[in-house]
């Protein structure tokens, strides 16, 4: 299982949206968005899709270099069609125009169509919280088969469908909840099922319904699902998200035929924080939360108690430090997929090498 340094995995990760067409600042922001995905310790949202999006290429599915065709501009609302355009440019470009309409008006509504995968949604809160917004995003996963069993089901009908929300913070967020409502991400059960290990108890169901732990039959057959998280709430957000983000944003919902891809469309809003009142007493008032909640007693078996976003920061300054690990099968994949790029062994080695030190 290779240890690699952040430059190193970015290196590679750009060197192959180069060769998959993307041009210089769009491979910038994948191989970025991708890298800052294994820093945060979400490893199913890193350079683990690269195959999936050589796939996805492959297949017409993914457009490198699209121009998102701007809807709707009509003062607080935004309505954006990235035309399966690259999710990490699709969506940081439409979220960096809502933010400079939240600045203009106070708020900004942001509905996003039809973005191929946009990533890890938290990227997107960071880029508005490092601007003073407060964020928050419903998301759906659609144009493959389903996933996720909702509340009382037996068979999957939706996408992971994440949600998510931030608030402005001294460097970034100082609260972010960024979260798949299902009990794992499916990148996640991709990672088990390379690794070759079992997902906790109460994430998957075998084909006839029954709780597994085995995630071969969910990521090898495509039979089985992942549950939702939280019994029947996560369940009624998963199915919220599927409406706004399809409904009423208009993208592509779980309901329409599928082509195979990874469509992800977006209703977000954004909010300068700085319009409802003195930031400096906003901050304190979160800062007075996040206190508030991190001073009970933790519960056996746990250390201390944490809010939401500070694994992520915890995992990013370990990783930066010691390295990300890839898995190998995972490593083995990527591998391949650049090859169906022709993109030689020596060249490779040689983007990982060059960035090793």
């Amino acid at each position: 299982m290779p240890t690699l340094p952040p430059r190193a995995l970015k290196a590679l990760t750009h060197l192959i949206a180069r060769r998959m067409g993307s041009e210089d600042g769009e491979a910038e922001q994948v191989a970025d968005h991708l890298v800052r995905a294994n820093l945060a310790g979400h490893d199913s949202h890193g350079v683990g899709m690269i195959p999936t999006y050589v796939r996805l290429l492959r297949d017409g599915l993914l457009v490198p270099n699209q121009s998102a065709d701007i809807v709707l501009d009509a003062g607080a609302l935004l309505v954006v069609d990235a035309r399966r355009g690259y999710g990490q440019r699709m969506a940081a470009d439409a979220v960096r125009r809502a933010i400079a309409r939240a600045k203009e008006l106070g708020a900004c509504v942001l509905a996003l169509r039809n973005s191929s995968h946009i990533g890890r949604v938290g990227t997107y809160a960071e880029l508005a919280a490092s601007e003073g917004c407060a964020f928050t995003a419903f998301v759906n996963v659609a144009d493959h088969h389903d996933v996720q069993a909702t509340w009382a089901a037996a068979e999957p009908r939706l996408g992971t469908n994440p949600f998510c929300a931030a608030v402005p913070g001294p460097n970034g967020p100082a609260v972010m909840l960024d979260m798949a409502t299902t009990t794992i991400a499916a990148g996640k059960a991709r990672v088990a099922f390379n690794k070759g290990v079992s997902v906790a108890d109460g994430c998957l169901i075998d084909a006839a319904g029954n709780p597994t732990n085995d995630p071969a039959g969910f990521i090898r057959d495509h039979t089985g699902a992942l549950r939702a998280f939280g019994t029947h709430k996560g369940s009624g957000l998963a199915v919220m998200c599927e409406i706004m983000a399809s409904a009423v944003a208009g993208g592509q919902g779980a309901f329409d035929e599928a082509k195979g891809g990874v469509l992800n469309s977006m209703l977000a809003t954004l909010i300068d924080v700085s319009k409802l009142g003195d930031p400096a007493a906003i901050a304190a008032d979160i800062q007075a939360v996040k206190s508030h909640v991190k001073s009970a007693r933790p519960a056996p078996g746990f250390s201390e108690v944490l809010t939401p976003g500070e694994p992520e920061l915890r995992h990013a300054a370990v990783r930066a430090e010691q390295g990300i690990e890839v898995d190998d099968v995972t490593w083995r994949d990527i591998r391949a997929a650049a090859e169906t790029l022709g993109i030689s062994a020596a060249e490779f080695d040689q983007a990982v090498g060059a960035n090793r030190g």
